[in-house]
């Protein structure tokens, strides 16, 4: 079979090791998996009730507008309905952009290293790809602007930024919009916007009055806790929702998945605790980097990635070994890093001690 030729080549995504294949591979009784940015916490304990409700009527398609999640979502953001776009995560909110305004004629401009679906998506769709290296692990935006031309249908601003964790702050981020081509698309990327606590960090929602360009992703999997069950959204003016929604797929966000993001919605204090916690953590890996003179990048999401002056993979192996699973600075673009998950208080404590006996 042949495929189109802008498939060829491609690779699907490579998620963190499972669990399960670590210890038949390794003969280990326990593996901590911290790659994949997941909440070490779970989810709020309303969740369970709530998909054993939706359960009862798996036999249904779920509601392909989402209304109840869709309600509540506008009600906690403070803007309309049909400023809302559901996706299987906002992984597929990106595909559905994607898929809805890129030809072959257009590019896209991002950052490097950042999130690989951005460049994914629109290598599909036979987009042209400009990427513009980060600047000490933060988007150059001055440098993204200059790459922008009358072909760039849009721009994505991942912030905080995976994999590094950095973050654009409010004056830069509406110094940038306000420069950027009308007809240009302007995605700020936001998974990690509950762990944020910079105090500089965009209020990206007011702009939206202001900027009909902009489009905002925020996700369920992440602080929220439910990765598993794949529901994220996008925030834009009516008239791009509108544009794009026939791109979205019938039915793409499960029942259940609606009727958990709809309980985790309030418990506003799972959040918060959640919040605290990874601030806390976060430090306990600040300390040992600065300690044993390893770089790091300040992080606004819940991992890190250290400089730790070795191979990428050897890290990763080393850690392996011993029954963690991290992800590779290799494949993420910094050759002599590791990127970390921040796992619960036990967990980091057992980490950071391994690395400490291995490195120091």
């Amino acid at each position: 079979m042949r495929v189109k030729e802008s498939m060829v080549g491609l690779t699907p995504y490579q998620p963190g090791k499972p669990i399960e294949e670590v210890k038949r591979e390794l003969g280990l009784d326990e593996v901590i998996k911290l790659a994949s940015n997941e909440n070490p916490y779970g989810c709020s304990p309303r969740v369970e009730k709530a998909i054993q409700e939706a359960f009862k009527d798996i036999a249904v398609y779920p509601d392909g507008y989402a209304r109840a999640l869709r309600e509540k979502t506008a009600e906690m953001l403070d803007v309309t309905e049909d400023q809302l776009i559901f996706g299987n995560g906002s992984d597929e909110v990106i595909l559905i952009l994607c898929r809805s305004v890129l030809t072959a004629e257009d590019n896209i401009v991002t950052a490097t290293p950042t999130f690989p679906q951005y460049r994914h998506n629109a290598v599909i769709e036979g987009t042209e790809v400009r990427e513009v290296p980060l600047t000490d692990g933060v988007h150059d935006l001055d440098a993204m602007l200059e790459a922008i031309d009358e072909h760039t249908k849009m721009v994505f601003v991942c912030n905080p930024n995976n994999p590094s964790g950095t973050y654009v702050n409010a004056k830069a981020f509406e110094t940038f919009i306000e420069q950027v081509p009308e007809d240009v698309l302007v995605i700020s990327d936001e998974a990690y916007f509950e762990y944020v606590s910079a105090e500089d960090y965009p209020d990206t929602l007011p702009l939206l009055k202001q900027f009909p360009n902009l489009l905002i992703l925020r996700t369920f999997s992440k602080a929220y806790g439910l990765a598993s069950l794949r529901v994220g959204y996008g925030v834009g003016h009516p008239d791009l929702i509108r544009a794009i929604d026939p791109g979205r797929e019938p039915f793409n966000t499960n029942s259940m998945a609606q009727a958990a993001a709809l309980s985790a919605l309030d418990d506003e204090e799972f959040i918060q605790a959640c919040h605290d916690k990874n601030k806390q953590e976060m430090k306990k890996y600040e300390d040992f980097c600065h300690n044993n003179g390893f770089a790091f990048y300040p992080s606004q999401a819940n991992f890190i990635l250290m400089n730790l002056n070795k191979p990428g993979g050897e890290i990763f192996d080393y850690l392996l070994s011993k029954g963690f699973i991290t992800r590779n600075g290799e494949a993420l673009g910094f050759p002599t890093s590791v990127r970390i998950t921040l796992g619960t208080p036990e967990q980091n404590d057992k980490i950071i001690t391994e690395l400490t006996k291995w490195l120091v």
